[in-house]
Order: C-alpha cells, then sequence, then structure tokens
C-alpha cells in the first residue's frame, strides 16, 4: 500500500517504493554465475587438457604407452564413481560449502600433478583431481538451479552453463595445446590452479550462506558404498576394455559386478527411510528423460572429440595448436545454439523436440564425417560436419539440463544435478571404450591381407577405423532420438517448473 503524508492541502498519496527481492544477494545473481560457470569449464576442460600433453609428459617422466592412459582414466574413474556421493553431501553440509571445498582440492590436486617428479605421483594427483570434480560438479549445478528461480532468466543461465558443458572438451583441446607448444605440459595442470583461486575468491565473497535446514537429508551409508562400487565397476571395467580385450576377466568381471551392485542399489533405494537416490528424483518422466540425453550424447561426443583428434593430427598432420583451433566453430556454434534454446524456444515447446532435433543432427554431422579421406580439405569435409554436430549439441546440452534440475525439492537438488553430471560422466567412459574398441578391430581387419608396413595403406587402416567409430557415433544419436522422444513429454514446461523453483538453500 502507498504512504500517506499530509500537508496543508491535505492528505496525499505517495508512491510506493519498489518491491525488493527477498533474496538480497540477487543482485549478485550474474557474478554467480560467472563463479560457477569457471568452476564448470575448469571441470569438462581438464577431461581433455591433459591428453594433448600426454607425449610430452610421457618423455619427461619416462612412463610406457601401456601406463599412459591411467593419466586419463584416474580422473574419470574418481570422478564418476563419486558424484552421486558428493551430490547427496552437498545436500547435508551445504552446497556452498562443497563447493568452496571442491575449489580448493582441485587447486591443491592440480598443484601437485604439475609438479609432479614421477609417473605414481602423477596419476595419485589426477585421482584426487578427479575426487574434487566429483564436489564440484553437482555443486556447481545445483547453486545454479537454486540461484535462478526466474523463468527468462533461468533459461539464460542454463544456456550459459549448457554451452560450457558441451564445449569445455574442445576449449580443453585447444588450452592444453597452446600450454604445452609455448611452455611446458606441466602447465596443463598448474593453470588449474589460477583458476581455482579466482573462483574461491568469488564464491565466498557472491555465493550467500544460509542457516542450515532442519530437514537436511540423512546420508545413506549402505546406498553410498553400493552406488560408488558400482560406478567404479563400470567405468574400471570400460576404461581396461581400451587396453584389453572385452573377454579378459579385467573388463567383463567388473561391468558385470558393476551392473549387479547397481541393481542392488536401486532395490535398496526402495527400501531405505533416506535413499541417497530417491527414485522421485528418476521417474519423472522429463528428468529421467533429460539423463537418459545426457548419458547417450556423452557416449556419441566422443566419436568427434577422440578420432577427430586423431584425424586431424595425424592424418593431416595438424599442430596441437591448430587441432585445439579447428574445433572452435563447433564450439561457437554449440553456445549461440544453446542460448537461442533455451531462452527462446525451451519456455515455449519444451526439452522433447529440442532434444530430438539435437539428436538427429548429431547423428546427420556424424553420417556426414564418415566422408573423410587422406586428401580431405577442412573447409570442404570437416567444418561443415562440426557446425551441425555443435547445432546439435546445444539443442541437447542445455535444455536437458535445465529439464533435469527443473522442479525438484530443495533437499534433493544436490543429487538431481549429480546425477546429470554422473550421466555424462558414464556416458564419456563408455563411449571412449567402446568407440575405441570397435575402431580398433575395424583397424585390425582392414589390415588383414594387406601390406601393413605400407605408409598409405596404415593411413587408410586408420581412416577407416575412424570411419567405423563415426557410424557407430550415428547410430548411438539415431537411437537416442527415438527412445529420448518417446520418454520426454510434449509442450512446454510446467509453468511451476521452473517459475516455482525450490527456496534458495546453499
Amino acid at each position: 500500500m502507498a504512504d500517506v503524508q499530509t500537508t496543508g492541502a491535505g492528505p496525499r498519496a505517495v508512491d510506493a517504493a519498489p518491491a525488493q527481492h527477498p533474496d538480497p544477494h540477487h543482485a549478485r545473481r550474474w557474478l554467480i554465475l560467472a563463479v560457477i560457470g569457471l568452476a564448470q569449464l575448469m571441470i569438462v576442460l581438464d577431461v581433455t587438457i591433459v591428453n594433448i600433453a600426454l607425449p610430452d609428459a610421457q618423455k619427461d617422466l619416462g612412463f610406457s604407452n601401456g601406463d599412459r592412459q591411467w593419466i586419463v582414466t584416474a580422473y574419470s574413474l574418481a570422478f564418476g564413481s563419486l558424484l552421486l556421493l558428493f551430490g547427496r553431501v552437498s545436500d547435508v553440509i551445504g552446497r556452498r560449502m562443497m563447493f568452496l571445498i571442491g575449489l580448493i582440492g582441485f587447486a591443491a590436486a592440480s598443484a601437485l600433478g604439475g609438479a609432479a617428479p614421477n609417473f605414481e605421483i602423477l596419476v595419485a594427483a589426477r585421482a584426487l583431481q578427479g575426487v574434487a570434480g566429483a564436489m564440484l560438479a553437482p555443486a556447481a549445478l545445483s547453486l545454479l538451479s537454486t540461484t535462478f528461480t526466474e523463468a527468462k532468466e533461468r533459461a539464460t543461465a542454463f544456456a550459459v552453463f549448457g554451452g560450457i558443458a558441451g564445449s569445455g572438451a574442445a576449449i580443453g583441446m585447444l588450452l592444453g595445446g597452446v600450454l604445452t607448444e609455448y611452455m611446458n605440459w606441466r602447465w596443463t595442470l598448474f593453470v588449474n590452479v589460477g583458476i581455482s583461486v579466482v573462483a574461491i575468491a568469488g564464491a565466498a565473497l557472491l555465493i550467500p550462506r544460509h542457516p542450515r535446514e532442519a530437514d537436511r537429508p540423512s546420508l545413506d551409508i549402505p546406498g553410498t558404498v553400493l552406488v560408488s562400487a558400482g560406478l567404479f565397476g563400470i567405468v574400471y571395467g570400460f576404461a581396461n576394455a581400451e587396453s584389453h580385450p572385452w573377454s579378459a576377466p579385467g573388463t567383463w568381471g567388473f561391468l558385470a559386478a558393476g551392473v549387479a551392485l547397481l541393481a542392488l542399489f536401486t532395490w535398496w533405494q526402495t527400501r531405505t527411510a533416506h535413499p541417497l537416490l530417491p527414485l522421485r528424483v528418476l521417474l519423472e518422466r522429463n528428468r529421467g528423460g533429460s539423463y537418459l540425453a545426457m548419458f547417450l550424447t556423452g557416449i556419441g561426443m566422443f566419436g568427434v572429440f577422440l578420432f577427430l583428434n586423431y584425424y586431424l593430427q595425424e592424418i593431416l598432420r595438424y599442430s596441437p595448436v591448430m587441432t585445439g583451433v579447428a574445433f572452435l566453430p563447433m564450439v561457437a556454434a554449440l553456445m549461440v545454439t544453446a542460448t537461442i534454446s533455451t531462452t527462446q524456444l525451451y519456455p515455449r515447446i519444451g526439452a522433447k523436440i529440442l532434444v530430438f532435433a539435437g539428436m538427429l543432427l548429431g547423428a546427420g554431422g556424424m553420417v556426414w564425417l564418415t566422408g573423410i579421406s587422406l586428401t580431405s580439405g577442412y573447409a570442404a569435409n570437416i567444418l561443415g560436419p562440426l557446425l551441425v554436430i555443435g547445432v546439435g549439441m546445444g539443442a541437447i546440452f542445455a535444455p536437458a539440463m535445465n529439464a533435469a534440475t527443473s522442479g525438484v525439492e530443495a533437499h534433493d537438488a544436490g543429487v538431481a544435478s549429480a546425477t546429470v553430471n554422473t550421466a555424462q560422466q558414464i556416458g564419456g567412459s563408455i563411449g571412449t571404450a567402446l568407440l575405441n574398441s570397435l575402431a580398433t578391430t575395424a583397424l585390425s581387419n582392414y589390415l588383414v591381407g594387406k601390406d601393413a608396413r605400407n605408409a598409405v595403406v596404415q593411413a587408410n587402416a586408420a581412416i577407416h577405423s575412424y570411419v567405423v567409430a563415426f557410424w557407430w557415433a550415428a547410430a548411438i544419436f539415431g537411437a537416442g532420438a527415438i527412445i529420448c522422444g518417446l520418454i520426454l513429454k510434449a509442450g512446454k514446461p510446467d509453468p511451476a517448473d521452473p517459475d516455482a523453483a525450490p527456496v534458495v538453500h546453499a
């Protein structure tokens, strides 16, 4: 109601002051987005930033080709198997606290890795980075989902976040190439220390503290053990498949144990009073379909990053820096599409059509890439597919992340966010091993009866293996379009979702 003042002329109405947002930190929300985005960029680029530096690190520290994969696997193993645990822990101790602990841990692990005097210390540091990443990732996404509660602003925030999640691997390749070529492989790790320090300062100053909630969930210890061990078995089994046959006990044994433990975990979640991952989070159609979309996209995306990276460097003889630059048009297309999809299209049509179209575009781009040859040029044969795939990924990532965290209760925000990251990470681990195994088999089959010592034959065999991987990635995207199209609900989002988002609790 307007205030009333009395003057000599009688009562006079005074305009009411503008309504204030109940959260005094609301004005800082875009700066908070910058801090969250910085942390997310560090998490996703670290999946690939070290890859390009591996040859230099191997020469410096003197480890074997067989040991080389553990520099990559140690990170994904710790990250993928601990995401759900730390997603729930962040709901228990507070997302701001978990975010800060994760940033500090990531900085310390990166400093250790950059200064590593031998292979063992480097692997341990990469594993510790994965642990810290598992703390950071769900806390970052749940902070985002609870900081932005208005539909239009939430869409913009998720467009930025989804763009970072989708393009971070390509940015990591570019940054890794620049740091390795012009400085030293150790700077692919040391760079995280600087990023972390900026993010820690921003988080401490900008992200508000909130009092503990009376209904914060208890930690489900048996569920935590079951799901962490199950995810470890899945990730380790697929990682082992990169260097061992699928028939090896270290491959199928861990995969079988992982599946069994996850089945037991699902059963336990229906029995315990305080489930780690309440099935209500998974069984809502839009959330479940979004998790599946992130999982399948994680598998298919590695068809681009892994094999196109090989093709550009080994066949077309691109430098590490030029390889990273070659992916930038895809990153730009992804960012633009993610913004348009979540700010303009998602509020009007929902996630179903966007994810379906994005999957089809991903499949189309992969099919287009199967035309590569020894004489292919970037502009004629690679740029177009990258742009198509970038548009497709932008249409998937941001809307799926938005739908996957919309309408969830405040005390489930951390575990819902962790499930998004888990789906993408496990998908990426499976994609790396599965597509690499298929490509290796195709390479061996191609060389049967041919002169394997001939350089042209070797190059054509490598291209054949990449093409087989692209066809499989296209099939995965095509299947994803059908499956996710059937699961996701048609129509624009429920007005209660994100407008009536849960109360913010850091």
